[in-house]
């Protein structure tokens, strides 16, 4: 395969384009790629083409959506946040970096990317490239369960087991809390409780707000995670969430919230509602200073190189990049047995 880019013309319109190689410049690397993964989220509402961006423009000074001046930017090219690769050019003065190297960070599905060095990140020793992948989603997750503030001891829900719930189920499991994971798909329940959950729920069939109850003698949890990024589950946590408990909203939201309620429990019980968003300057407020997002991907690919967390269980198809269309057809299908879909570039 020469330089190849994921492009997207429209919604559901995705392709693997040509591309000419991009010059190397001062300070940087040359990076063929060996995987990339495909998010479950983000990506799927560009795909869609419900992400916000394709409506609106974000003015970064206001820091607000406001009505697009201008068409949607198609093609979006090389769009994907879950690479890793090979090194094979460095500029002459670049010494930290070499060719030969296994690095991880964010340029995108493509096959060949020319990037500062200081932007990605050396492979662990010893770890399967695969695991890099999940460098992003893995900060995804940590960030929300940081950003929950939970302690030992902590009675935890996390809504929504797909790959980011699951990694976020597994933290919230080594910072000492009692999780209990809330799906709809009995498989992804079962990876749960693999990753430590005390208890899972079915929420086809089963009330989470009962449950989590029922366990803390009627009180409720701690904290609730919401990493589905859908609206009734969403209102699930609040409901499950003790008086003056902390609900975290990690999850990307689309539409209208026709299914939250906030004159109910959120109202009633108080409930501190907290977004979380990985790419802002720190996971929280009262972290600013010491945690930024390279030291939360960073700690989370540490915890994988410690054994602390092993991803791989969460891998469920790798397929050929020349294939990306099949893979994002399959995302959008939404079928329960699929979790971290990867691009395999040659």
């Amino acid at each position: 395969m020469g330089n190849w880019v994921v492009s997207l013309a429209g919604p559901r319109r995705i392709s693997l384009e040509p591309c000419p190689p991009d010059p190397l410049g001062p300070g940087q690397v040359r990076v063929r790629t060996r995987y990339s993964g495909i998010s479950a989220g983000t990506e799927l509402t560009l795909y869609r083409g419900s992400n916000p961006r394709l409506s609106k423009d974000w003015d970064d000074t206001a820091r607000m959506f406001v009505p697009r001046q201008t068409p949607v930017p198609y093609p979006l090219i090389g769009f994907g946040y879950e690479e890793v690769g090979e090194i094979v050019e460095v500029a002459p003065e670049v010494t930290d970096r070499r060719p030969g190297q296994l690095v991880w960070g964010i340029w995108g599905h493509r096959a060949e990317a020319v990037l500062a060095a200081g932007a990605v990140r050396p492979l662990p020793t010893g770890l399967d490239p695969l695991a890099a992948v999940f460098a992003r989603p893995g900060a995804i997750a940590l960030t929300a369960v940081l950003a929950g503030d939970l302690h030992l001891g902590d009675w935890v829900g996390v809504f929504g087991q797909g790959v980011i719930g699951l990694l976020a189920t597994r933290l919230a499991v080594l910072s000492g809390a009692r999780v209990v994971a809330v799906d709809p798909v009995p498989s992804r329940l079962t990876h749960a409780a693999g990753y430590g959950a005390r208890s899972t729920v079915d929420a086809r069939t089963e009330s989470a707000a009962a449950v989590l109850r029922l366990a803390t003698d009627g009180r409720g949890a701690d904290v609730c995670l919401e990493l589905s990024g859908a609206y009734p589950a969403l209102h699930e946590a609040i409901r499950s969430t003790a008086h003056a408990g902390r609900v975290v909203a990690a999850g990307f939201y689309q539409g209208q919230a026709d299914a939250l309620g906030l004159g109910e429990e959120f109202h009633h019980n108080r409930i501190q509602l907290v977004a979380a968003q990985v790419s802002g300057p720190t996971p929280a407020p009262s972290m600013a200073g010491r945690w930024t997002g390279d030291r939360v991907a960073q700690t989370f690919m540490d915890l994988v190189a410690e054994h602390s967390l092993d991803p791989m269980p969460l891998v469920s198809h790798i397929v050929d990049a020349s294939a990306v269309a099949d893979a994002l057809a399959l995302l959008d299908r939404g079928a329960g047995d699929v979790l971290q879909v990867v691009l395999r570039f040659s």
